[in-house]
C-alpha cells in the first residue's frame, strides 16, 4: 500500500474544504461536499460475526464462538467473507444513493477487550480472556477484513481502547483503576499487535475513564498509539464524548468536551458532540490545524478504501455473493468447530438406530435469538436446534418449550411453571432428551443507550435463570438420559449432573445443523473454551476491580469448573516428543481413538521469576485434523515476548533463565488433565 500517495490525496481533498466544512466531516454521518468530491458517508458499520444491522448477510457464530475454534486461518476466512459481503452491499446500496448507517466500508470490529469477568454482558463480542489468543485471532480478523491489496477491502477497527470490560450500567461514569503491570501484561498486548502486526486502520475508544482520563481523550493511551506508529483514524465510542461533561464531569460544556477529545487525537465522533467544534474554535479551545489534522486522517482512510478512485476491483463485487452457498457452507463449518463438549459419559454420539424417539425441550430449542448473539445481521435462512435435530433424525420427536427464557410462565394467562408438566411428559415418552437451555442477547449484552438496539447488560451471576433451573430439575427427575445444550456467550454453571453437556455459544445461522451433526456423530466436537468457567461468581473479585488478581486462568486461585482451553472430542489424542530449538516448539500428536477429529494443540510457558504471572501463559496453538490412527508433527514459533515478565512499573524484560514449556490438548494444570484424561508433555528451556 502506497501510504505517501494516500496521505497526499487526503491533504488535497481536505485542502479543498473550508475549516467549517472540514469540521462537518468529523462526525460519523459525514455530509456530501461537492467541491471536495465527497459523497455523503456514514462511518458507522459493524461486522463482528458477519455484516450487521443492514439486512441480510451470512451470519457466523458470535465472536466468543469464533474464539473457541482456536483457528487463525478460519477466523481470517470469516473476516474475508464478511468484508466481501460488506463491499457487495456497499456497491449495491451506493448505486441507489443509499448511504445510511451500517452500509459503509468502515467496520467497527473486532472487539479485542479482555473478557476478565464472566458477568460482563459484552464479553460475548470478544475473543476471550487471554491476551495472546485475542491478539492472534484479532490479527487474523483484521487481515481478513482489510485484505492485502493496493486498497483496503474494508477498514477494521480495534475496540474499545483499551481498558473496558464492564460493568455496563455504570460505564458512562466509571473510572477503571489499572496498575502499570496489568496494563502492559493484560490490557494492551492485543491492541499493540493489531496495530503493529495487522495494521488495523481504526481504533475506537471506550466510554469509561482509565486512571482518571476519559478513554477517548487519554494522554496515556494516545501516546501508546504513537509509540506503536498508528497511522489510521481514531473514533470515539458512540456518544462517549458527551459523557465528558454530563457524567464524568471532567469538562463543563460540550465545546470543552469536543476540544478535549479533538486535541487528544480523536478524529471522528460517533455521536453529536463535534457539532460544537466550531464553538470550541471560537472560544480558542482549539485551532484550525486541529480540525484540519483530524480531517486529513479521515480522508486518508477513505482514500485507502479507494473512494477517490474512478474504479477499483472491489467495485465489481456483485450483490449475488451475499449469503451465497459457499459462504453458508463456511458458516456451518465454523459452527461445528466452535461448539465445546464439556461432559460426556459415553452417551454421545447418539446411535440413530438404537433410539426411536427424542424429546427436544427448552426455551432455546426453537429460538433464532439463541443462534444470533448481538451485533448481528439477519440471515436469510436459520436452522434452530429443533430444526437441525428434526432434519437429522427419522424417528419421533416430542417438542416442548418447557419454560420461558426467564419469566415464570410461557403464557401470560397461564399459571406459574405452565410448561413444566409438558416437558416431563415429553421426556417420559422419549428414549433420550436434548435439553436446550441458556441465554440470548436480551439477557446478556450491551447496556441500552442512544443508538444501541438492545436493552440488556451484565449477568448477576453464573446460574441459569430460575425458570430454566426448575425445568432442568424436572427433566432430570424423569430418569431419562439427558443431553444439555447451553447457548450463551459466557460461562454458565448449570449446577446439575447430566449425561452430556455441550456449550454452543451463539452459533450462527446453522447452529441447529451443527449441533445435530455433533450429537449424531457426523463430526467430532473440537471447540475449546476461550474463557474460564468458574464454579460461582461469589468467589470472584468485585466486578469493578480491574486488578487481574484471581481473574482468568493465568491468575486464578481455584473456583474453576471447566478450565480455559478445555474441550472434549469423540476421540483420544496424545502429544509426545516435545522439543524446542531456535525459537520453535515442535510436538507430535497422535489420534489413538476411534473417530477422526480436529484437535487443538496448545503450548503454555511457565516462568518462575518474581514478576511473572503466577500460573502459566498460552504462547502458541494450532488446530489440526487427524484421521483415526494418524500422527502429525506440529510446530509453532514462540516469540521472545512470551518469555518476558512485566515489572510493577510496566516495563518488560526476560527475568528468568529457566522456563518450562508445555504442550498438549489442554492447559498443564491438574484439573484439565483429569477432565481430558490426557497429560501434557513438557521440556525445560534455558536462556
Amino acid at each position: 500500500m502506497d501510504r505517501d500517495k494516500f496521505q497526499q490525496i487526503a491533504e488535497e481533498v481536505t485542502g479543498r474544504m473550508t475549516t467549517e466544512e472540514q469540521a462537518e466531516q468529523l462526525k460519523y454521518d459525514a455530509p456530501a461536499n461537492e467541491k471536495a468530491g465527497l459523497k455523503a458517508y456514514n462511518w458507522w458499520n459493524e461486522g463482528l460475526h458477519g455484516v450487521a444491522r443492514a439486512g441480510s448477510a451470512t451470519m457466523f457464530p458470535q465472536a466468543i464462538g469464533l474464539a473457541a475454534t482456536f483457528d487463525e486461518e478460519l477466523i481470517r476466512e470469516v473476516a474475508d467473507i464478511t468484508s466481501t459481503e460488506a463491499r457487495a452491499k456497499y456497491n449495491a446500496y451506493s448505486s441507489h444513493e443509499d448511504r445510511d448507517i451500517y452500509k459503509g466500508l468502515t467496520l467497527w470490529s473486532p472487539n479485542i477487550n479482555i473478557f476478565r469477568d464472566p458477568r460482563w454482558g459484552r464479553g460475548q463480542e470478544t475473543y476471550g480472556e487471554d491476551p495472546f489468543l485475542s491478539a492472534k485471532l484479532g490479527t487474523a480478523f483484521v487481515k481478513g477484513l482489510q485484505g492485502e491489496g493496493e486498497f483496503l477491502k474494508t477498514a477494521a477497527c480495534a475496540k474499545h481502547f483499551a481498558v473496558h470490560s464492564g460493568p455496563e450500567n455504570i460505564r458512562h461514569e466509571f473510572d477503571a483503576k489499572v496498575s502499570a503491570k496489568d496494563m502492559e501484561e493484560t490490557y494492551l498486548p492485543a491492541f499493540r499487535e493489531l496495530i503493529e502486526d495487522a495494521g488495523a486502520e481504526g481504533v475506537m475508544g471506550a466510554y469509561n475513564r482509565v486512571n482518571g482520563e476519559p478513554s477517548c481523550a487519554s494522554t496515556f493511551l494516545m501516546n501508546k498509539l504513537k509509540e506503536w506508529n498508528f497511522d489510521g483514524y481514531f473514533v470515539s465510542d458512540c456518544w462517549a464524548i458527551r459523557d465528558f461533561h454530563t457524567t464524568h464531569k471532567v469538562t463543563k460544556t460540550a465545546p470543552e468536551s469536543a476540544a478535549m477529545a479533538l486535541k487528544a487525537g480523536c478524529d471522528l465522533n460517533c455521536g453529536n458532540t463535534y457539532l460544537h467544534i466550531l464553538a470550541a474554535l471560537e472560544e480558542g479551545l482549539i485551532d484550525e490545524e486541529d480540525i484540519r489534522k483530524a480531517c486529513v486522517h479521515l480522508m486518508r482512510t477513505r482514500a485507502r478504501l479507494g473512494m477517490f478512485e474512478e474504479h477499483t476491483d472491489f467495485d465489481d463485487i456483485p450483490f449475488d455473493v451475499v449469503s451465497c452457498d459457499e459462504h453458508k457452507k463456511k458458516s456451518l463449518e465454523v459452527s461445528e468447530k466452535s461448539m465445546v463438549l464439556l461432559k460426556n459419559n459415553g452417551i454421545l454420539p447418539l446411535d440413530k438406530n438404537s433410539i426411536k424417539s427424542i424429546a427436544v425441550i427448552g426455551p432455546n430449542a426453537d429460538s433464532r435469538e439463541a443462534l444470533e448473539g448481538n451485533y448481528n445481521g439477519r440471515a436469510d435462512e436459520y436452522v434452530t436446534f429443533l430444526d437441525g435435530i428434526r432434519k437429522s433424525f427419522d424417528g419421533r420427536i416430542h417438542y416442548s418449550e418447557g419454560s420461558a427464557l426467564f419469566k415464570d410462565r410461557v403464557m401470560n394467562l397461564g399459571m406459574a411453571d405452565d410448561r413444566l408438566s409438558e416437558a416431563a411428559i415429553a421426556a417420559e415418552n422419549s428414549d433420550v432428551v436434548i435439553l436446550c437451555l441458556g441465554l440470548n442477547a436480551t439477557l446478556e449484552g450491551e447496556e441500552g443507550d442512544t443508538g444501541n438496539e438492545f436493552c440488556s447488560g451484565d449477568k448477576p451471576d453464573l446460574r441459569l435463570p430460575e425458570s430454566q433451573r426448575k425445568l432442568l430439575k424436572t427433566v432430570l427427575a424423569t430418569g431419562k438420559p439427558v443431553i444439555v445444550a447451553v447457548a450463551a456467550g459466557s460461562a454458565i454453571n448449570i449446577e446439575e449432573d447430566c449425561d452430556a453437556l455441550i456449550h454452543t455459544w451463539y452459533p450462527g445461522q446453522f447452529g441447529g445443523t451443527a449441533l445435530a451433526n455433533i450429537i449424531f456423530g457426523e463430526v467430532s466436537p473440537s471447540g475449546k473454551l476461550p474463557v474460564t468457567f468458574y464454579e460461582t461468581a461469589d468467589n470472584l473479585p468485585d466486578f469493578t476491580d480491574y486488578s487481574m488478581k484471581n481473574r482468568t486462568y493465568r491468575y486464578a486461585e481455584g473456583n474453576i469448573l471447566y478450565p480455559f482451553g478445555y474441550g472434549l472430542t469423540y476421540s483420544k489424542t496424545v502429544c509426545s516428543d516435545l522439543s524446542f530449538a531456535d525459537g520453535k516448539a515442535t510436538v507430535t500428536i497422535e489420534n489413538k481413538g476411534g473417530y477422526e477429529t480436529d484437535e487443538v494443540v496448545q503450548f503454555y510457558i511457565k516462568d518462575t521469576s518474581e514478576d511473572a504471572v503466577p500460573n502459566h501463559s498460552l504462547c502458541g496453538f494450532r488446530r489440526v485434523h487427524l484421521a483415526k490412527g494418524e500422527k502429525k508433527t506440529v510446530s509453532v514459533n514462540i516469540s521472545r515476548r512470551s518469555f518476558e515478565a512485566v515489572h510493577e512499573d510496566g516495563s518488560r524484560e526476560i527475568c528468568g533463565s529457566e522456563f518450562t514449556l508445555y504442550a498438549g490438548i489442554s492447559q498443564p494444570d491438574e484439573l484439565s488433565c483429569k477432565l481430558t484424561g490426557t497429560d501434557t508433555v513438557s521440556v525445560q528451556i534455558k536462556l
